[in-house]
C-alpha cells in the first residue's frame, strides 16, 4: 500500500509541485508584501512567519488524506481492496506512511528558501531535529483526520472543496501574526488552535522566540500543547479511519 501511494505521486507530478510551491509563494508573497506593515519588536516577519508555514503545511494533511480517500471510495477501488485477504489496515496505514515521506522531502525547498530570505534556526542540533520531529507528527495526525473525512464524504469533488476550510486554520492562529494583540474571545480561539500550539513549539526549539507565558496552556508550554493535540487527534481518528476502511467507507 505504502508503494501504490508513492506510485500515485509519481505518476501525478504536477500535483505534488502544486502542494510543494504553495508554501513558497505565500512566504514571498507575506514576507515582502505584508512583512513592512507588520512591526515584529526585535525580529523580521519573515523570520517569524516561516515556523508559521511549516505548520500551515503539516496541517495541510487533511487535505491529501481527505482527497485521496474520497478518491479511493468515488472510484470502487475500496472495494476492490476488501476482496484481497489483506489488513483492513494496510489501506490507511500506506496512504499514511506515503504522505509522511512525501512531506519530509517537501519540506526541504521551503527550509532553504526559508533560510534565503533571513529565517535561522537559532537553536542547537538536537532542538532542531525534534521541532522537525514534532512537525512531522502532526503532520500524520492531520492525515489521519482528513482520511477518516474524506470517507465520510466518499466524493472526490466534495472533498476538494471542504479542503479548502483547512485555509482557516491557520488564519486563527498566532502563524503568521501574533496572538498576543487579538480581542479576548478570538485570542482565546486562536491559542486552544492546535496550529499555534506547533507554531509555538517550532519558533521555541528552533530558536527563533520563546513560549509567552502569559498565553493558554498549549501555547504558554507548547511542545507539551503539540503532543497533546496530536496524540489526541492519533486517538480518535485513527480507529475511526481504520473501521470506515474496513466497511467500505460506508
Amino acid at each position: 500500500m505504502l508503494g501504490r501511494q508513492l506510485q500515485r505521486v509519481r505518476n501525478n507530478p504536477g500535483l505534488q509541485v502544486l502542494t510543494q510551491t504553495m508554501p513558497i509563494t505565500m512566504l514571498l508573497f507575506f514576507g515582502y508584501v505584508f512583512g513592512s506593515a507588520v512591526a515584529m519588536p526585535g525580529q523580521e516577519y519573515r523570520a517569524y512567519l516561516v515556523p508559521g508555514l511549516l505548520s500551515a503545511t503539516a496541517l495541510g494533511g487533511i487535505m491529501t488524506g481527505m482527497f485521496q480517500a474520497a478518491q479511493d471510495t468515488h472510484r470502487g477501488v475500496m472495494d476492490r481492496f476488501r476482496t484481497l485477504p489483506i489488513s483492513r489496515s494496510a489501506v490507511p496505514v500506506g496512504q499514511a506512511a506515503a504522505d509522511l515521506v512525501t512531506s519530509a522531502v517537501g519540506l526541504v525547498p521551503l527550509v532553504l528558501v526559508g533560510l534565503a530570505v533571513g529565517w535561522r534556526i537559532e537553536g542547537g542540533a538536537g532542538e532542531a531535529a525534534a521541532a522537525f520531529a514534532l512537525l512531522l507528527l502532526f503532520r500524520l495526525a492531520s492525515t489521519w483526520v482528513g482520511a477518516y473525512l474524506g470517507l465520510l464524504t466518499r466524493n472526490e469533488e466534495a472533498a476538494g472543496q471542504l479542503g479548502g476550510v483547512t485555509f482557516i486554520l491557520p488564519l486563527l492562529s498566532n502563524a503568521y501574526i501574533p496572538s498576543e494583540g487579538l480581542p479576548g474571545g478570538l485570542r482565546t480561539v486562536a491559542e486552544w488552535n492546535p496550529v499555534s500550539a506547533v507554531t509555538s513549539a517550532l519558533r521555541d526549539l528552533f530558536g527563533n522566540a520563546p513560549a509567552p507565558a502569559d498565553a493558554a496552556w498549549p501555547v504558554a508550554h507548547p511542545v507539551a500543547g503539540s503532543l497533546a493535540w496530536s496524540a489526541l487527534l492519533l486517538a480518535v481518528f485513527v480507529p475511526l479511519a481504520v473501521r470506515r476502511y474496513a466497511r467500505g467507507g460506508r
